[in-house]
């Protein structure tokens, strides 16, 4: 009896590391709607939306909030994703530098680690907050606040989910996935600087850093350690102190990714 209690602990679904490369998408949706984070998410729109039709606004002031919300979510990820992610700022402050670590450098470190590919909730509530709060209360008030806190926490959800799709080891039937897939695999895999967006690359489009892995022939040598190198880790210590692995650099020689 104990030996099964052992086996079924060890097959609980949080119990255990989940690499995406190895995953069907029915495992991976098991996998999903366990996770804390995504129940969070579920949860605070559903009191979100509550508190919306307790206080409501007007019909239109909702759709306006909720359609507002879904426009700039790509806006705020993108800017968020090149310009504070993809920066090397936050791993010169050991204030900042913990927080890069686990939002953003261990997920290029391994891309299909699961459990870092979702965003921590002290990172991400904020952000969904500081993004759809505002917008919603200028166009209608708490209402419409509601509403598009709402409908940015259930973007999210959708985010998470499809970005977790993409490091599936499979190619989507549906075209538009494939490209999305194509083009996220090729940030992590081939060069860091482009291809920001994960569901939409409209600002990549606009900003000018969308690519094809045919436009860059010469592959990034910084792709899974985003520039945090032995040289960095000297200076700036601090992720190196919290790395368990060493830090991997890219081979000048055949371009896959080795320890240093």
């Amino acid at each position: 009896m104990k030996r099964w209690k052992d086996h079924n602990m060890e097959q609980r679904i949080w119990k255990r590391r989940h690499q995406l490369d190895r995953m069907t998408l029915r495992g991976l949706t098991v996998a999903f709607f366990q996770y804390p984070a995504v129940w969070a998410y579920l949860l605070l729109a559903f009191g979100s939306g509550a508190l919306a039709w307790m206080r409501p606004s007007s019909f239109f002031q909702n759709a306006a909030a909720v359609i507002v919300a879904g426009v700039i979510y790509p806006l705020v990820w993108y800017v968020l994703h090149r310009w504070v992610l993809h920066s090397r700022w936050m791993f010169k402050s050991p204030l900042t530098a913990g927080v890069w670590k686990r939002i953003h450098y261990d997920h290029h470190i391994d891309p299909n680690h699961l459990e870092v590919l979702f965003g921590a909730l002290y990172t991400t509530l904020p952000t969904i907050a500081a993004a759809t709060i505002p917008i919603g209360w200028l166009i209608g008030g708490f209402g419409a606040a509601m509403a598009a806190f709402a409908a940015g926490l259930l973007i999210t959800c959708l985010y998470e989910f499809v970005h977790c799709v993409e490091h599936l080891p499979y190619k989507p039937r549906n075209a538009l996935l494939a490209q999305m897939k194509a083009r996220h695999l090729a940030h992590h895999f081939h060069d860091e600087n482009g291809n920001y967006g994960i569901t939409n690359f409209a600002w990549d489009r606009l900003f000018g850093t969308l690519y094809e892995r045919r436009d860059r022939p010469k592959k990034s040598l910084t792709v899974f350690n985003l520039g945090y190198d032995d040289a960095a880790a000297r200076r700036w210590p601090w992720v190196a102190r919290k790395s368990a692995a060493p830090i991997p650099v890219r081979s000048r020689d055949d371009g896959r990714s080795r320890n240093a």
